[in-house]
């Protein structure tokens, strides 16, 4: 055994070993429990970030942990080759996205396994290869046939410019991100899949995911937003057409001012005909971009439409407005306004001089001032009729009960979540499987013409498709008809939403999924990735699972059973003022530092000696130029310090800052770890431990042995504070530094003591461990071997320290044996010397026992 640690010579020959014995290669085996393990796929921009490293970590020592607990472990890896920045990329490059793409695949394929991770690599998938998104085609071709896909219009980003259809990421402050020309809002035909079909049952199926984050089902919740409400329907005045609106609020009827509906409602269009400042308006609006989220801050503007709709019940006239809160998309593209009970409402008809008229009041009796804002409480009705007075269930029920009676209103459940819109206009995507015939009609890719196979060999110009841009593309021929071919491209959340379940047969070339492979290791056991994922890919993620069931694939609801979501990693940001005020961030890396006594910075410089700001502990980005390497780090430290101070440095849900010094000090620790093991060496234990051999102080050091395996034990596999299992190790290996090699049975400890402490750290960090094992003398492999046991009967206490008090305050302290009972203890302590000088000339009066802990003497 060398003396130095020297991970850069033991690693690389460690992972040489895996690939070469495919140590992780996942087989079916029904013998075995299976645990299927899966960190979200990276996408591949080029290099791995530190985010990157933390959550694959994560996910190597639960399937190490596992693997040692006798599970068949599968823990593979993709990766998310589609999407916007490729292309982006590819112009920047003057090369094709494909090309960009693969070539990042292979490095940081290189970048994963020199941090040791113990993937499989023969499932290894990429998205943008045909033999994948083939099946991802075919699939939305069945949903199509079942009803579960749509072609409608809908709004789009538009540079006119350009004249190409721009992505949400696309738009800078309102305009196009190549040439700065303001965006317009253009509705054009997309594919949609019917995700609200399922509403119901992703929000039901929250309540059997009890090891999710709360936080995350929270989310979705609120994502999915079911509501119950009624559907009005109004008749416009002088006119036998009506117009829909949906309210959750039935009690406010009463008091309904205005009817505002969004620019592109068929209202709106038919009132514009003849009214040009109307139609100007309507302009207006739809080429401003309006997100949901930014509804309430909105600045409220409208025109009136010069018509009006009836109130069911009152009979009164109300006019219809066009207003630019409403959304076309959401609900019916209408809403009842009722400005007394609505904040937006109410600015809006303060604004513009509707009616206000007060229809609920707080069941306190206290006085509303409606001059300065709504009331949106619930409370009691007035000004309405036969039902002033009710509650808002009494109030939600009658007034229901009625409309439905006269025919213009029925009860509906409404949910916020709208239907899943699949189309991008961009081209480094798979292509949509369907066909429009010369007649119009579209059909969908029969299976024998899949996959419709993405060109890789193209030039980019920034501006249109490539697919878009080559007519002859498009060309094809359906039953020996002229027809054309879609050129719009699949959102990369559909090439994500089903690779987890690709992973259990990526071979399988006779279907999407073969269901034997799939229902055996299926739902993923421990899935890792960030919240920011939350109401995005996590919830297509179940909505595929689901469609996979219906489709006969998969028998479980839930893709996955227990969710780990990753806290961000945090680096300091440090810049400096150019002379034209610009800030320029230098890299944490160039930065030299001074600190007080109690380590905080005082003063920070970079090699060209500026001065710097130092602007705390931000998130790793390019704009801050604060991230770091991953590379460098491994090459300087080694992947197992590495991973040490990621799994160490802060519990695996929360923020991690990224200090070197704590780099440093992993390192450091896995030296003396080695340090150890060394000098155990020169002398080790010739014969086996003998449990009934062991001295006091034998026993207590191997108690201390055991207490750490069954916390480490219940800290990675059932609390997953890896943070805290380390934690403990560090602490127990304090204890085995210090501890005597003098005899036999002090080796004999030791060597079960190190046993297992490199089985406990092995699934952190393998390279070490590996290496130590078979220095240990041990035959096997430590990648077969099993989890260590905590023996109960070690743990067992011959002895417990007491503390002694007197009157609250410590006057001594009483090694006893564990069974001793209270008053034998009491014994004990008087008999101490400094706790009878405390007690001299004093009547006792009172004792409290804290058994095995505390004897306290209350006296006077």
């Amino acid at each position: 055994m060398q003396e130095q640690y020297r991970p850069d010579l033991i690693e690389s020959e460690v992972q040489k070993y895996w690939a070469d014995n495919k140590t992780f290669k996942a087989v079916k085996d029904p013998s075995k429990q299976k645990y299927y393990c899966l960190s979200m796929f990276p996408y591949p921009s080029g290099r791995l970030h530190m985010g990157h490293v933390r959550n694959y970590t994560i996910g190597d020592v639960v399937s190490r942990y596992q693997r040692m607990n006798g599970k068949n472990v599968l823990q593979p890896i993709g990766w998310d080759a589609f999407g916007l920045p490729a292309e982006g990329a590819a112009v920047k490059n003057k090369t094709a996205p494909a090309k960009w793409t693969y070539e990042n695949i292979e490095y940081m394929k290189g970048q994963l396994k020199m941090l040791g991770l113990g993937y499989d690599w023969d499932r290894e998938i990429a998205t943008c290869r045909p033999e994948y998104y083939k099946w991802e085609q075919w699939f939305f071709t069945e949903l199509y046939k079942k009803g579960l896909v749509y072609k409608k219009t809908s709004t789009v980003n538009w540079c006119p410019n350009d004249e190409t259809v721009l992505a949400n990421e696309q738009v800078h402050e309102g305009c196009c991100w190549r040439c700065d020309t303001p965006v317009e809002q253009k509705e054009i035909p997309q594919w949609f899949i019917k995700i609200t079909d399922y509403a119901d049952q992703l929000l039901g199926g929250l309540d059997n995911l009890p090891e999710w984050p709360d936080m995350v089902k929270t989310m979705q919740r609120n994502w999915i937003g079911r509501s119950e409400g009624v559907e009005i329907t109004f008749k416009i005045e002088n006119s036998d057409e009506t117009v829909a609106v949906y309210t959750t609020r039935p009690d406010t009827f009463y008091g309904v001012s205005y009817i505002a509906v969004a620019a592109g409602h068929p209202l709106a269009e038919s009132a514009a005909k003849n009214n040009p400042e109307l139609a100007a308006f309507i302009r207006e609006c739809k080429g401003t971009k309006v997100a949901e989220a930014d509804l309430a801050t909105l600045e409220k503007k409208g025109m009136a439409t010069g018509l009006n709709v009836i109130h069911p019940i009152t009979g009164q006239p109300v006019p219809i407005w066009v207003a630019n809160f409403v959304l076309m998309h959401y609900g019916t593209g209408a809403v009842m306004a009722v400005p007394a009970h609505d904040q937006r409402d109410f600015e809006f008809a303060t604004k513009y001089g509707l009616p206000i008229k007060q229809v609920i009041t707080p069941v306190n009796g206290e006085e509303v001032d409606l001059n300065k804002a709504a009331f949106t409480e619930y409370g009691q009705l007035i000004n309405s009729e036969e039902f002033n007075g009710l509650d808002f269930d009494a109030a939600f029920n009658g007034i229901a009960d009625k409309l439905e009676a006269m025919g213009c209103g029925k009860r509906q459940v409404n949910f916020r979540l709208r239907d899943w819109g699949v189309s991008r206009q961009r081209y480094w995507g798979a292509p949509i499987p369907m066909i429009t015939l010369e007649n119009g009609e579209v059909v969908p890719t029969p299976l024998a013409d899949l996959p419709v196979i993405l060109p890789e060999n193209v030039v980019m110009d920034g501006v249109q498709s490539p697919i878009k841009a080559d007519p002859n593309w498009a060309k094809t021929t359906y039953n020996g008809q002229p027809a054309l071919k879609e050129t719009d491209t699949f959102d990369t959340f559909m090439e994500s939403s089903w690779y987890y379940a690709r992973y259990t047969c990526p071979q399988f070339h006779d279907g999407m999924l073969d269901a034997e492979e799939a229902n055996y290791w299926l739902p993923v056991d421990q899935y890792i990735g960030g919240i920011e994922h939350a109401t995005m890919h996590l919830l297509y993620f179940r909505f595929f699972h689901k469609l996979l069931r219906d489709a006969g694939f998969v028998k479980s609801d839930e893709p996955a059973n227990k969710l780990l979501c990753q806290g961000m990693v945090l680096a300091d940001a440090f810049y400096y003022t150019s002379p034209t005020n610009e800030r320029i961030w230098v890299s944490p890396t160039k930065v030299t530092l001074e600190r007080d006594e109690k380590g905080r910075i005082i003063k920070a410089t970079d090699d060209e000696g500026h001065e710097l700001v130092h602007s705390g502990m931000t998130k790793m980005s390019k704009s801050k130029n604060n991230g770091i390497d991953p590379q460098e780090i491994v090459e300087k430290y080694g992947a197992d310090t590495v991973r040490l101070f990621m799994m160490f440095a802060s519990p695996a849900e929360m923020t991690l800052e990224w200090q070197e010094s704590g780099v440093e000090g992993a390192k450091r620790f896995l030296g003396r770890l080695w340090n150890l093991v060394f000098e155990y060496n020169k002398n080790p234990a010739q014969t086996a431990l003998d449990p009934t051999a062991l001295s006091g102080s034998q026993k207590a050091l191997r108690r201390d042995v055991h207490k750490t395996i069954a916390k480490v034990s219940d800290d990675i596999g059932r609390r997953q504070t890896f943070n805290t299992a380390i934690a403990a190790i560090m602490e127990l290996m304090n204890k085995l530094t210090r501890a005597p090699l003098a005899d036999e049975q002090d080796r004999a400890v030791m060597a079960e003591a190190l046993s297992a402490v490199v089985r406990m750290l092995y699934p952190i960090t393998p390279h070490i461990c590996f290496q130590l094992w078979k220095e240990l003398g041990n035959q096997d492999n430590i990648d077969f071997a099993p989890w260590v046991v905590a023996d109960e009967a070690a743990m067992v206490e011959d002895e417990k320290l007491v503390v002694v008090q007197v009157n609250g305050k410590v006057r001594g302290k009483v090694t006893v044996p564990a069974d001793m009972s209270e008053e034998q203890i009491k014994d004990v302590a008087l008999a101490d010397p400094n706790v009878q000088k405390f007690l001299g000339g004093l009547n006792i009066v009172k004792t409290i026992y804290v058994p095995g802990k505390l004897f306290s003497f209350v006296a006077k």
